[in-house]
């Protein structure tokens, strides 16, 4: 089939190779424009251009989506697919394609629309999510679904790590489904349908008046952005791997907001070890390593609910949160 593609981050390099690897005629890669990704001076092009030029495949960066879509009405394609494009896609653009376009969300539709469903998944305390391959219509990810894959969540594993297995799921599931998208009626959503709000850094912050299990999740879904934290003194730790002790044969209680010599934080249900942390301005290390480097006690701030929210930075956007540009 001829396709136009759309996605920018490293998540959405899978997809396209496998796509092509699958046979189908990519006519168009579209991608976000260069921009500033790493530390060095200069702007880099998005991973799904990398791989795409790699491809020997034709690359376009516009500003907005409704730049190019003249170019993909030209490019004789059937059906456009998203895969974490970052960009608000016009309806001008939906129409511009005989088959319009299909999109792979990370979750079980209609939980989870929106831009984080993977971290409010573990955020939620959800066992389970998954992968739609949803039909993209006006409405935040509201369209019905071709096909769905169901994948576990393990109560240990990170943000980045189920995400991983979620785009591993999810390219299985686009190119055993993508050749009948055009045959298919797909299924309407049925459910309540729950919202996976923009993250902020300030929801990542570990407060101990909160229970030990919650700041778990908390630590997970933050892991690899953007990392969970706790302010001792003047400066911001990252806890970047945690458990509760209630699985080790012995373990005195921290007191609350207290971290004690084994790297325990009390709080005000259990206690929260810091496996691997990262002290502002150095590396990750164990979290009893940088304890027994602190004389005294080490107490953590609680949190002031007052101070406003600072919004998570995502260089790579894992995810668009309103795939139709309203209007």
């Amino acid at each position: 089939m001829r396709i136009v593609y759309l996605g920018t981050p490293s998540d959405a390099i899978a997809p396209l190779r496998a796509l092509v690897a699958a046979g189908h005629d990519v006519a168009l890669v579209i991608t976000q424009p260069d921009r500033r990704r790493s530390r060095g001076a200069g702007s880099d092009p998005s991973p799904v251009k990398q791989a795409a030029r790699a491809l020997g495949l034709r690359v376009l960066t516009p500003e907005k989506a409704r730049d190019v879509v003249d170019e993909v009405r030209a490019s004789g394609a059937q059906l456009g697919v998203v895969v974490a494009f970052g960009q608000l896609l016009p309806v001008a653009l939906l129409d511009a394609l005989p088959n319009g376009f299909v999109n792979l969300h990370f979750s079980l539709l209609p939980r989870w629309r929106g831009a984080a469903p993977v971290e409010r998944a573990i955020l939620a305390g959800d066992e389970e999510t998954g992968v739609d391959l949803m039909r993209i219509e006006a409405g935040l990810d509201t369209g019905p679904v071709y096909a769905r894959v169901r994948v576990p969540i393990d109560p240990a594993e990170t943000a980045g790590e189920l995400h991983a297995r979620l785009v591993d799921a999810g390219t299985d599931l686009l190119v055993d489904h993508l050749p009948a998208v055009p045959t298919t009626e797909p299924s309407p959503q049925v459910g309540e349908p729950t919202y996976a709000d923009k993250l902020t850094v300030d929801e990542f912050r570990l407060d101990p008046r909160r229970p030990a299990a919650e700041l778990v999740r908390v630590v997970r879904a933050g892991n690899p952005r953007p990392g969970a934290w706790l302010r001792v003194g003047a400066r911001r730790v990252k806890v970047w791997r945690a458990h509760t002790a209630d699985d080790l044969d012995a373990r005195e209680d921290a007191p609350s907001g207290t971290i004690d010599r084994h790297a325990a934080l009390g709080t005000n249900d259990g206690v929260l070890v810091l496996d691997e942390v990262q002290p502002e301005g150095k590396r990750v290390m164990a979290g009893a390593a940088w304890r027994a480097g602190l004389r005294g006690d080490v107490h953590v701030e609680p949190v002031d609910h007052a101070d406003p929210a600072e919004p998570v930075d995502h260089p790579d956007p894992a995810d668009h949160a309103d795939p139709v540009e309203p209007g």
